[in-house]
């Protein structure tokens, strides 16, 4: 029986996705879950596995199309059967992955399905051709069909640079963005331009937390369990405090306010070409080694560009911390719907005043920055007051 291959809904609102590339080609054999196709959602570029064995046949949609949720794209057939004429056939959802700005190694296979004016080209190669500023009309591919390859690209590359050196360029040099770089910067303008920011700060007194953290590895190396981050800390007590604060823990709609009955914390990661901030679920009822371990298994699939959609998915605030880059301070954006994020400064030895007295403390700076569509001034305030009492009395927490 045909298996139908759909356009996923991937998130809440999602209408459309854009089909980025084929990883087959009509024809050719297809393995249940080996890569079958990119899409890109407003969050991300999600590569398609494949739902079922067979072949690849019926392809209704091509490179650049955008498809409506549900609608099919194709069809995995038995060998010798033919693609159905009317959508009669049973759907089975495709397993999904998120990548970033590294395509999978399967993408170096020509693409040899036509996809509209221009020259054939892989997707790998067409991405190529945008880091090395390559103009692909101007080439001929050697692959089959013509198509353009890596090889082709790279020898490209290679001539214009041969002959930069004895000339100067006559185009300017523009770095092509990748795929995560771009929506990054579509998502954070916005957020900039259509929710309506306000931000309040605090200096904290982080002596107990980082003695908790202190002691916190030292079990570590008795139990030889995961070791802790000064973040995950910050989650567990964040998610803690956000119990107390479900205006904190809501979003925006055209509707309302939408308080959510879970808290689940994201946590922005740096990756090659950006920022993802994949989701610690129910992190309010977690354990410190809980957090711990998923933060860790997320921020290693993240890099490795191999996040699944449920990792990026139901996150209802946020957490930024800039402190290993030594920043002292700084405001983040907020991640619509979600209504606020936590951003954190590094822990430095400042002089304070201790009992009427100068003394020298480890200090961080918190800034809240929140949706005032959501959250007034009082409401953040009190929240942020919650988060510094919890860092000064971490232990309480921590049962």
């Amino acid at each position: 029986m045909a298996i139908s291959v759909v356009m996923p809904a991937l998130e809440m609102a999602q209408e459309t996705g854009r089909l980025l590339a084929w990883r087959k080609k009509e024809g050719d054999r297809v393995t249940k879950g080996e890569p079958l196709l990119e899409i890109e959602t407003d969050k991300a570029v999600v590569e398609i596995e494949a739902p079922a064995d067979g072949i690849l046949a019926g392809v209704k949609s091509l490179q650049g199309a955008v498809v409506p949720v549900g609608e099919t794209i194709a069809w995995i057939v038995a060998p010798g059967e033919q693609p159905p004429t009317a959508p009669a056939i049973p759907t089975v959802s495709a397993r999904t992955t998120i990548v970033q700005s590294s395509p999978s190694p399967v993408a170096s296979r020509p693409l040899a399905l036509p996809h509209g004016p221009g020259p054939r080209i892989s997707p790998k190669a067409r991405r190529l051709a945008k880091e090395q500023g390559v103009d692909i009309s101007r080439l001929s591919g050697s692959g089959p069909d013509s198509t353009i390859t890596t090889e082709d690209i790279l020898a490209a590359a290679k001539s214009q640079a041969t002959q930069g050196s004895l000339a100067p360029p006559t185009v300017p040099n523009v770095k092509g963005l990748s795929s995560v770089t771009r929506l990054m910067a579509e998502r954070t303008a916005q957020s900039w331009t259509t929710v309506p920011h306000f931000f309040v700060a605090r200096d904290v007194d982080a002596s107990a937390l980082v003695e908790a953290h202190q002691e916190s590895l030292v079990e570590v190396e008795k139990t030889r369990s995961v070791r802790p981050s000064l973040t995950d800390f910050l989650v567990l007590l964040a998610a803690r405090i956000l119990e107390k604060h479900d205006s904190m823990n809501s979003s925006w709609t055209a509707e309302g306010i939408q308080l959510h009955p879970e808290v689940n914390v994201s946590v922005a990661i740096a990756v090659s070409g950006g920022v993802v901030a994949p989701v610690i679920h129910k992190a309010n009822i977690a354990k410190l080694a809980e957090i711990t371990a998923r933060r860790q298994s997320l921020a290693e699939r993240a890099r490795a560009g191999r996040l699944h959609p449920s990792d990026i998915m139901g996150g209802t605030f946020t957490i930024s911390n800039l402190g290993m880059y030594k920043v002292d301070s700084f405001m983040a954006l907020i991640t619509p719907p979600q209504a606020a994020v936590l951003a954190v400064g590094a822990i430095t030895d400042r002089v304070v005043p201790v009992n009427g007295k100068p003394g020298i403390r480890p200090m961080m700076t918190l800034t809240l920055s929140s949706d005032h569509r959501v959250v007034d001034g009082a409401r953040a305030a009190s929240f942020l007051n919650d988060v510094a009492e919890a860092i000064g009395e971490p232990a309480k927490w921590l049962r």
